[in-house]
């Protein structure tokens, strides 16, 4: 039975049967040497397409965009610039007749916090969700693999064109795009639901997933694991235990410049054990030995800090040792309503 562990904690890691994968942000993503990826998350699969990772990336600001269709620009943007506003805009952005969008153009980096500028000051909302709503960009599963085949299979592969799979050298892996939407997020428990779009069916039922278990679990749960990226690169995967160190009915204000701020709040464990900043939105695993798997039970949501005094002074002084993860009770009921349609 040990053995049979050892082999399933092994496969979580593995580019091969492991269910974790980022959710990034892409932009210009139908041109190649424009395209922009940012706003990189964790996100792990739970069956039938659907991804799960945290939510509060998408209430974060983009400060800019790298190109916006002119419908967008004549309504939203240009009646409140002025004169020297609509100046830079000129100078920064160049109109595609084609498909009717403006481009960035500018390399003069005072350009570009220029345009941050203007754009803060006519309250233009560069929120991630908001650029989803307005298509201004994107979100794509990152998919990498050593060898050039989508899962070994070169069937799979020959779904894909050179703009949905290509070579990055600079770290030895062939990376896939693969198209996901927001189905739903649910601010208060700091949770995201995406799903694959545009994607044959088979290569939905290609990627590993990880069966979801919706027990509130006690702190002496002796095989608990977070599974996040590598401690120094997203591109590598680390297993490692965790402890369940108490529950916390959650309460924290998210600042939101554009929406208002929102409240976090709920059930919470409060996590001891390793974790990098970046790994929002990494699972928790339970490992159920009577049926030889590891199940997701929590995701990781925030960093929990304690206060140090140095100086005989404690303002400002923390050191983030702790995490906060919100159990997937919390949305037990939506989540079953997803993943049970046909």
């Amino acid at each position: 039975m040990k053995q049979d562990k050892l082999t399933k904690q092994l496969e979580l890691t593995h580019e091969q049967t492991s269910p974790l994968f980022r959710i990034m942000f892409t932009q210009n993503i139908e041109a190649p040497n424009l395209r922009h990826f940012e706003n990189n998350i964790c996100a792990f699969h739970v069956g039938k397409g659907y991804f799960l990772t945290v939510a509060h990336n998408l209430k974060t600001e983009a400060k800019i965009f790298k190109s916006i269709d002119t419908g967008i620009f004549e309504r939203d943007i240009l009646p409140f610039l002025n004169q020297p506003q609509r100046q830079l805009f000129d100078n920064c952005f160049q109109l595609n007749s084609t498909n009717q969008r403006y481009y960035w153009k500018s390399n003069n980096p005072n350009d570009f916090n220029a345009m941050i500028d203007t754009l803060r000051q006519i309250n233009f909302d560069t929120r991630w969700v908001t650029f989803l709503e307005k298509k201004i960009c994107q979100t794509h599963l990152i998919v990498q693999f050593k060898a050039p085949l989508f899962y070994q299979n070169a069937n799979l592969t020959n779904h894909f064109n050179s703009d949905t799979n290509f070579a990055e050298p600079a770290i030895n892996r062939h990376t896939f795009l693969i198209e996901v939407a927001l189905v739903e997020a649910f601010y208060a428990d700091d949770i995201a639901l995406y799903k694959m779009v545009n994607t044959p069916q088979e290569i939905i039922d290609a990627m590993p997933a990880v069966k979801v278990n919706f027990d509130i679990l006690p702190d002496s749960q002796d095989h608990f694991y977070g599974l996040q990226s590598s401690p120094t690169s997203e591109v590598g995967k680390l297993l490692n235990k965790a402890q369940i160190e108490g529950f916390t009915e959650h309460f924290s204000i998210f600042p939101e410049r554009i929406g208002g701020n929102y409240v976090l709040e709920g059930l919470r464990y409060l996590i001891k054990g390793y974790f990098r900043f970046g790994s929002s939105g990494a699972p928790y695993l339970v490992y159920n030995s009577e049926l030889n798997e590891f199940e997701v039970n929590a995701i990781q949501s925030e960093a929990c800090p304690i206060q140090l005094s140095i100086s005989n002074k404690r303002d400002g002084n923390f050191q983030y040792v702790n995490a906060i993860a919100t159990p997937l009770q919390n949305i037990r009921e939506k989540l079953e309503t997803y993943l049970n349609q046909p």
